[in-house]
């Protein structure tokens, strides 16, 4: 991006195909997912709890009751969530970012990413919220006492199991708050990752390369999980009740966990999370930018 302004002379490199952004961005974050996925099981569990737990005490009681195998359960609706909401949501900020780069010389300011990040974020959250909802309620399963289990066997039959017993619409469940959190983790993440980015190279003159997007990423992870937890917690309950009447709002959730539990209990498995984010986002966007450079490199 900064190579455009300083070249001037330079060619700016055409934007990429929109198909192949959308189809990168949708396999990166699916093998991303493969790799963190256990965190999202342990983060999913401590927030469905009410009462105060520790991530070693989540992790050997999954281990002792249930075995290694439920780290990974929800893991279809792990993978059909990033085939989703991932693709559409860094496929449109890419894509936005590439037609940026063609129509002005300079890199976009942080505002300007920010509506990138929270419109792409938004849009990707609303077709992602089936696999959100299938997702948190298989990784919760197994903490339900056995004749209280939904027992999903796979993302589709929870699916089919959700429309048939609670009406489709129940698929949308938590959209809004969803949607909303969406919108604080895409411009913390996406839009943060990028002016960091820009930042360190500029600042420190690290090169552009895979270490520079590590250490942007982890930032980024960070401030990601600071702003979004409140809304996250308040998403995960509400997605998790058993109920076929209309759900508490957003607010009202986040209001109710407050004060039964604690304002602390609002940022609950923060560690988890950052541990499930931080990674997933360094291993999204290396994969992203690495697999763009090699179809610039070989197939244009």
């Amino acid at each position: 991006m900064s190579q455009g302004s300083d070249d001037g002379e330079k060619k700016k490199p055409a934007p990429l195909p929109p198909l192949f952004t959308f189809i990168n961005a949708g396999f990166c974050g699916m093998a991303a997912t493969c790799f963190v996925h256990p965190m999202d099981v342990i983060k999913n569990r401590i927030q469905v709890q009410h009462e105060k737990t520790s991530i070693i005490n989540v992790v050997s009681n999954i281990y002792r009751n249930e075995g290694i195998l439920a780290f990974y359960s929800g893991l279809t609706a792990g993978l059909v969530r990033q085939a989703t909401y991932t693709t559409v949501r860094l496929g449109i900020f890419n894509t936005l970012q590439d037609h940026w780069k063609i129509r002005f010389p300079e890199p976009p300011g942080f505002g300007i990413l920010a509506l990138m990040a929270g419109t792409a974020g938004a849009t990707g959250a609303f077709v992602g919220t089936p696999a959100e909802v299938a997702l948190v309620r298989m990784s919760a399963d197994g903490r339900l006492p056995k004749e209280q289990r939904r027992n999903y066997k796979n993302v589709f039959h929870a699916f089919n199991r959700i429309a048939k017993d609670e009406g489709i619409t129940t698929l949308w469940r938590g959209s809004v708050a969803t949607m909303g959190r969406a919108v604080v983790v895409n411009i913390s993440q996406l839009a943060t990752y990028s002016h960091i980015k820009m930042l360190i190279a500029r600042k420190i003159y690290m090169v552009d390369g895979p270490l520079l997007y590590f250490c942007a990423s982890m930032l980024s992870g960070f401030i990601t999980v600071l702003n979004s937890m409140p809304l996250d917690v308040a998403k995960t309950r509400v997605q998790n009740i058993k109920t076929t009447t209309k759900p508490p709002g957003l607010i009202k959730m986040m209001g109710s966990i407050a004060k039964l539990e604690g304002v602390p209990a609002l940022w609950k498995g923060f560690w988890p999370t950052y541990c499930r984010i931080g990674p997933h986002t360094v291993l999204t966007l290396l994969f992203n930018e690495q697999i763009t450079a090699l179809y610039r490199r070989y197939a244009t």
